[in-house]
């Protein structure tokens, strides 16, 4: 399986390139951060129309996540377990038998800023999980 991921910056203004790129790359999955959409804005028909598959979990402004592929996607679950945020951060899916899981990790911002320990936070929570080997994030027990 081929997969990719991008930081489209706006996927409101990206989604032009995210189709052509997709269209010229023998990718199966692509995992794309800050989409900066809310879930009703995300463009599902226009990624059918193209021959994709995709779960997203968005936000207006900032952050926003999706996993994108060829093949439905299957037990799709947001944000990490134990971890209470309000933030569009995390999304996991299953495609073609493998779990995928797409992670936008949150700028710190200068060393000593308010957001530096809400990025610590995050990023220690995915640490905790990876060595737990929990990277099988499920929608249900």
């Amino acid at each position: 399986m081929k997969i990719a991921t991008w930081n489209v910056n706006s996927l409101r203004v990206r989604l032009p390139h995210l189709l052509d790129w997709l269209a010229a790359n023998p990718v199966d999955a692509i995992g794309i951060q800050e989409t900066k959409l809310t879930d009703p804005d995300f463009p599902v028909a226009a990624l059918a129309e193209a021959g994709w598959h995709c779960a997203f979990s968005g936000q207006k402004t900032y952050n926003g996540v999706a996993i994108i592929a060829r093949e439905p996607l299957q037990d799709v679950a947001h944000g990490l377990p134990g971890y209470l945020d309000e933030q569009k951060r995390v999304i996991a899916a299953t495609v073609g038998g493998v779990r995928l899981i797409n992670v936008y990790i949150p700028n710190g911002q200068a060393v000593g800023s308010e957001n530096t320990p809400i990025s610590w936070a995050f990023s220690m929570r995915c640490a905790r999980i990876s060595r737990r080997r929990c990277w099988c994030i499920r929608s249900s027990p």
